[in-house]
């Protein structure tokens, strides 16, 4: 197991526990107490976690994994996702995308798919471009400004170094003036009452403001997050048109979400 791999694993078992004993972590990764010593200290050294006598804590009450980390997680279902939500894009679209693992994903997708011209629609030749792309993710904006085909718009704001998304009164400056055909939302819950939730109440006002700007909203998840809640509300589940996540989702929850009147499509 590679550095980053137990980094990962060591950042999913504090998550899910809020605390981690060193003999605890060592046994479940099969590796040497005085190598998890190490890697909590250099966890602690980035702010990753507080170190104790004996183990490591979370840093801070509301415990959030950094995108970087994230990424490994469930990674060929939303690969899945993201492909289907680009083949649901029409060519010349304006497109908003917050921040994520899985909109990072749509966002190569969408690359994949206008950036090599193949989704060009007759007699649009050189119109204008093939798709705009409207985010908040300074990741998003960096993988996609290179592709002259796509337009790619970013707000300002303030960078949260977690998800990499701006946030605050400049992103919303910039969204109040734009007008979206379709946004993708990844979110970090699912319940059929509360709607669609995030960690950051921030990154949650954002997400609201690009649902209200956009004809569709389109949220994407992998299964894990449905039934999950989190601290901060996004938005109902009437505001939501289509639901794309995996296999995994269960029958009662699709009919839970049909019954609120949203389509949901599985890959």
């Amino acid at each position: 197991m590679s550095k980053h791999e137990r980094w990962n694993t060591l950042l999913e078992l504090l998550a899910a526990s809020g605390k981690l004993e060193v003999e605890e972590a060592a046994t479940a990764l099969d590796v040497s107490a005085a190598t998890i010593r190490r890697d909590l200290d250099e966890l602690a050294e980035q702010q990753l976690l507080v170190r104790t006598r004996g183990g490591a804590v979370v840093h801070g009450v509301s415990y959030e994994l950094p995108l970087r980390y994230k990424s490994t997680r469930h990674a060929p279902e939303k690969r899945r996702i993201a492909e289907a939500v680009a083949d649901l894009v029409a060519p010349g679209e304006v497109v908003g995308l917050n921040g994520g693992t899985t909109t990072t994903e749509v966002a190569r997708a969408l690359a994949l798919r206008f950036a090599s011209g193949r989704a060009e629609a007759p007699g649009a030749a050189s119109a204008g471009p093939a798709l705009t792309v409207v985010t908040n993710a300074l990741n998003i904006a960096g993988e996609l400004a290179v592709r002259p085909q796509i337009k790619i718009v970013t707000t300002g704001g303030v960078a949260r170094p977690q998800t990499y998304e701006l946030v605050g009164p400049l992103t919303v400056g910039v969204l109040n003036e734009v007008v979206l055909d379709v946004v993708v939302l990844g979110v970090d819950g699912v319940d059929a009452e509360l709607g669609v939730m995030a960690h950051q109440e921030d990154e949650a006002s954002i997400s609201r403001l690009f649902a209200e700007r956009a004809s569709r909203v389109v949220v994407v998840t992998d299964s894990s997050k449905m039934g999950r809640r989190a601290f901060a509300r996004i938005c109902g589940l009437d505001r939501i048109d289509l639901l794309v996540t995996d296999t995994g989702i269960t029958p009662e929850t699709v009919a839970q979400l049909t019954e609120a009147g949203v389509k949901v499509l599985t890959v």
